[in-house]
């Protein structure tokens, strides 16, 4: 495979080094693949192919600590990354197109500018119409009729007050100047480190045998996914790809959609449990007390009740990875809002810098609401924020265990999508122009399996290097639906 140039090898460097990795073996990585995918004005290639390729270089990091041989090679494709990064889209149940964004989750004009709503969720739907106070049975012609009189920022802070989702847009220059912009801006595009604590003296923890000799990176290890939506769960099906025990836990209280687990459960085991009751925290200790990894993806603090901090998790299980991803960051005033990848976009100036060709220039890029004045904000070609994210975010669980068979004590990882967004429009290099990826046949990296679910064709793994499975050793099933144990 070719090598690529600087808008790969640029990226993938820059979130090497985040990992703490070796720079050295970025030599390991080949890039290949059809030129002009994901084609928009932010470097949205660039970014999914470094993820892609870090991750998989973490894996074949870890697969070679585990087999005592040299760094297997790494090959990234643009092709299945692409693929991958429209994996939701991609997927067909029985023929049948999953639908992924509601009626009421969409840009809406305003009396000054633009705001983008989030209602995929029956209680987020009921509190954005609440905050509007509209009925219950209020769609679309309701809903603008009652945007397009008020100011998007205030339209932005009643629907949070109520606990919905909504947030104006804003142009790159605004979010910079805006006070979550200012504490995203203070952090790197992730953090991976050592958890000091109870378990900070505790010895290497040696990697569990793996079963008849395999060398999958994450064979035998045991992952607790208390994530959601996307980037969580696109890190943990890429766990369970490279071979972990990855049991899903969801709250029974909380609706989730099968379509989407149907995406990202692969290779995965799904159940409930009520952590606020004491048979369910019951259940939740015993499974901690087995595992080797937790990630969670959910607000800052949204768990502390809970008992999950990293720092309480790591004492009850010491020389655990805890990794954790939130939409916004750990600080700022807006750290403990909700937040999703459409609504990350919106806010941090990607919609106005990807905005369509009604839009005049100056007014959307501009600073002083220019962003919120001009034609329709855009979108990337991909929830791109949440699936680089995701495999990032694996990449640093990878990179945390392997670290965590030469020194002691625990490793928390730390994540955020506005970071990742950050990324994107300041950190990596302009994207070449692109004539589109028109002529693409995705065809080569998709394949048909059949599950509980139905027969799902769904988009192949882009984490490739020496010895790496094809495909997931199982596909996704029933949420919910499996006894909250290891294997």
């Amino acid at each position: 495979m070719e090598q690529r140039g600087s808008g790969g090898r640029d990226g993938t460097e820059q979130a090497w080094r985040a990992l703490g990795g070796d720079p050295g073996l970025t030599g390991r990585i080949s890039y290949g693949g059809p030129p002009g995918l994901l084609p928009a004005r932010l470097p949205v290639m660039p970014l999914a192919r470094a993820t892609v390729a870090v991750c998989a270089l973490a894996a074949a990091e870890l697969a070679a600590c585990r087999d005592g041989g040299p760094v297997p090679a790494v090959r990234v494709d643009d092709g299945a990354v692409a693929t991958a990064f429209l994996s939701e889209r991609r997927l067909r149940i029985d023929g049948r197109t999953p639908d992924t964004f509601a009626p009421l989750s969409r840009f809406w004009r305003t009396a000054d500018g633009w705001v983008r709503t989030h209602a995929n969720y029956p209680h987020h739907r009921a509190r954005l119409l609440r905050a509007l106070d509209l009925p219950a049975t209020a769609g679309v012609p309701e809903v603008g009729t009652v945007l397009a009189g008020r100011r998007a920022e205030e339209i932005e802070e009643t629907v949070h007050a109520a606990g919905g989702l909504a947030v104006a847009a804003r142009s790159p220059e605004e979010w910079t100047a805006q006070p979550q912009g200012v504490a995203v801006a203070a952090h790197p595009l992730l953090t991976l480190e050592a958890l000091d604590g109870p378990g900070a003296g505790t010895p290497p923890r040696p990697l569990p045998p793996t079963a008849g000799g395999a060398t999958l990176p994450a064979a035998g290890l045991r992952v607790l996914d208390l994530t959601r939506v996307i980037a969580g769960p696109v890190a943990t099906r890429t766990l369970a790809l490279l071979g972990a025990d990855v049991l899903r836990i969801d709250a029974p209280q909380l609706p989730e959609s099968q379509d989407a687990h149907s995406d990202t459960g692969f290779g995965k085991r799904s159940t409930a449990l009520d952590l606020g009751s004491r048979a369910g925290r019951a259940a939740f200790e015993e499974l901690l007390a087995g595992a080797d990894v937790v990630v969670t993806g959910y607000r800052p603090g949204a768990l502390d009740r809970f008992g999950l901090t990293p720092e309480a998790l790591a004492a009850r299980r010491p020389g655990l990875v805890v990794a954790r991803l939130s939409a916004w960051g750990d600080d700022g005033p807006w750290a403990g809002r909700r937040g999703f990848d459409s609504l990350v976009q919106v806010a941090t100036g990607i919609a106005a810098v990807e905005a369509g060709p009604g839009a005049d220039a100056e007014e959307v890029h501009g600073s002083s609401g220019g962003a919120t004045r001009g034609g329709t904000p855009g979108a990337l070609p991909a929830q791109a924020l949440d699936h680089g994210t995701g495999y990032l975010l694996a990449a640093a669980v990878l990179r945390a265990l392997t670290e965590r068979t030469r020194t002691d004590g625990s490793f928390l990882a730390t994540l955020a999508l506005a970071r990742t967004a950050r990324w994107l429009t300041h950190g990596l290099a302009p994207a070449a122009p692109a004539d589109g990826d028109a002529g693409y046949d995705p065809a080569p990296h998709l394949r048909e399996t059949d599950s509980p679910l139905g027969r799902l064709r769904h988009a192949l793994p882009p984490v490739t290097f020496d010895g790496s499975p094809a495909t997931w050793a199982s596909p996704p099933g029933h949420l919910s639906a499996d006894a909250p144990v290891w294997r």
